[in-house]
């Protein structure tokens, strides 16, 4: 019994266990490259990750850029109407009470100037008087009755409104016009009819008659 079990252990692995072991062996094998293209696929993903990430801090600083600049084109109209604004104050100090008509061609000149900037930038007045009132575009600060414009129409322009583009950039104060009040109509009846002579029917002299 004895010499049995020196002999089996001298004899080397059994069967099974050597194929135990070459199961073993091709499973490392076969989980190396699975790990391999595991890890590659994350770096890659954290590749895209860092190129979107870049991306959006490229895009925030364009559009920051952009913002920036449109600011500065419409900040360069305004400063060009002021300075036109400006030089037809100087020429009204200057020229005194005979220059008014200078200074009001001046004046005129610069609103037409500052208009045609609004228009550069999409910004257009929002048509008011006469028109029906419109609750999306005109804001009634009041309403007045008048015989000549139709009731639900505005009557008076308060301050323009304006739309930039296709969004309203500020409503219309306007007065509405409403129907004219109607005077009430004479309906009194005379306390005494009277004869051709003045005297009262039904009575003489001091005594009414007294209507029912």
């Amino acid at each position: 019994m004895t010499d049995n079990a020196e002999s089996r252990r001298n004899s080397g692995p059994t069967p099974d266990a050597v194929q135990s072991a070459d199961d073993a062996s091709a499973s490392a094998k076969e989980s190396f490259p699975a790990a391999a293209s595991l890890e590659r696929r994350v770096a890659a993903l954290q590749a895209e990750q860092a190129d979107l990430d870049n991306y959006k801090k490229r895009l925030r600083k364009e559009m920051t850029e952009h913002e920036v600049k449109a600011r500065e084109t419409i900040l360069h109209d305004f400063l060009e109407v002021a300075d036109n604004l400006e030089r037809a104050i100087a020429s009204w100090k200057e020229g005194g009470e005979k220059d008014i008509k200078s200074v009001r061609d001046g004046v005129d000149l610069v609103l037409r100037l500052f208009k045609s900037k609004l228009e550069r930038h999409a910004v257009m007045p929002i048509e008011a008087k006469g028109q029906p009132f419109d609750p999306r575009v005109h804001h009634a600060i009041a309403q007045a009755p008048s015989t000549e414009a139709t009731p639900g129409t505005v009557l008076h322009e308060v301050q323009k409104g304006y739309r930039a583009g296709e969004r309203l950039l500020r409503p219309a104060s306007v007065v509405v016009a409403s129907a004219p009040s109607v005077p009430p109509s004479d309906t009194g009846r005379p306390d005494q009819e009277r004869s051709a002579d003045g005297r009262g029917f039904g009575g003489g002299r001091g005594h009414r008659h007294a209507w029912r």
